[in-house]
């Protein structure tokens, strides 16, 4: 045995395979450049035709996964590797993986949906999938979703197309709903003209509609106003915060008392129960 030539023929082969490694990574590293460059031409021009976000964010998700998917099969046939072989292969693990999978395909459907019907957009304030927040993405199997508290939440498609959608951002402006407690012996016709007075000047409420203030029910307590100021949804909080303080204020000014608190009839009871048992 020519230990020798076994070593010429070893370390010529080492050599060779060592090459493809390094024209393999060489290819795999200017690939991803390319497909980098290429995603942000295709981005740049989707902005010169003012699509919308929504579309582009998902377009590109698509664009990017097909051209990392032609990357590799280039990289197998780099490798001498039947691509053609392996196209079949990769279409029967397609549909093993979808059959096992059938949730990612529901998804990838709903966020097809999702686009097409456009019942909300990145940038709008919604609730889906149990969710509420400031839609930051929609992908092509899941939305991501920023909440009021600032946790990123990332949602499957088919659960948000599968449930009820609310989009705050849909109209050009939102009701506030509150109430407040009168006392049974407060004239509510002074009440509803001091409050009227104070939250039509709160900043950012809107003339039209105008704010309603009116009785909404009646409590043991005294009569209960329901306080409907008017705001875009970018006030919302504010607006909120603002008129649960001009009902405090408005009251305590007024002298109003405090309504009191109804008679429990539960406690009544124990206390004479616990009278008669002792």
């Amino acid at each position: 045995m020519d230990f020798n030539q076994i070593g010429q023929v070893a370390i010529a082969l080492l050599t060779q395979f060592g090459f493809k490694i390094i024209g393999a990574i060489l290819l795999w590293v200017v690939g991803q450049k390319l497909i980098e460059f290429g995603l942000k031409l295709v981005k740049r021009g989707f902005r010169t035709q003012q699509i919308d976000p929504t579309i582009v964010n998902y377009l590109l998700n698509i664009i990017s996964i097909t051209l990392r998917i032609v990357l590799v099969v280039a990289l197998l046939g780099f490798f001498g590797i039947e691509t053609t072989s392996f196209a079949a292969l990769l279409a029967a693990a397609g549909i093993a993986i979808g059959a096992a999978w059938g949730g990612l395909l529901a998804n990838f459907a709903a966020g097809a949906f999702l686009i097409v019907f456009r019942p909300f957009k990145v940038g709008d304030f919604i609730t889906a999938g149990g969710v509420t927040g400031t839609v930051v993405e929609l992908g092509i199997f899941a939305t991501t979703i920023n909440t009021p508290d600032n946790v990123m939440t990332i949602v499957g498609n088919n659960k948000i197309s599968s449930d009820n959608i609310q989009n705050f951002s849909a109209n050009a402006y939102r009701r506030v709903d509150l109430v407040a407690q009168l006392h049974h012996d407060v004239d509510h016709n002074e009440a509803i003209a001091l409050l009227k007075a104070r939250i039509s000047d709160i900043p950012n409420v809107l003339k039209a509609p105008a704010l309603d203030v009116e009785i909404l029910t009646f409590a043991l307590a005294g009569p209960v106003l329901a306080v409907r100021p008017y705001c875009s949804n970018d006030n919302y909080w504010q607006v909120y915060f603002d008129t649960n303080k001009a009902i405090r204020e408005v009251f305590r000014e007024a002298g109003y008392p405090a309504p009191e608190e109804p008679f429990s009839f539960s406690g009544a009871s124990q206390n004479i129960t616990d009278s008669l048992m002792s």
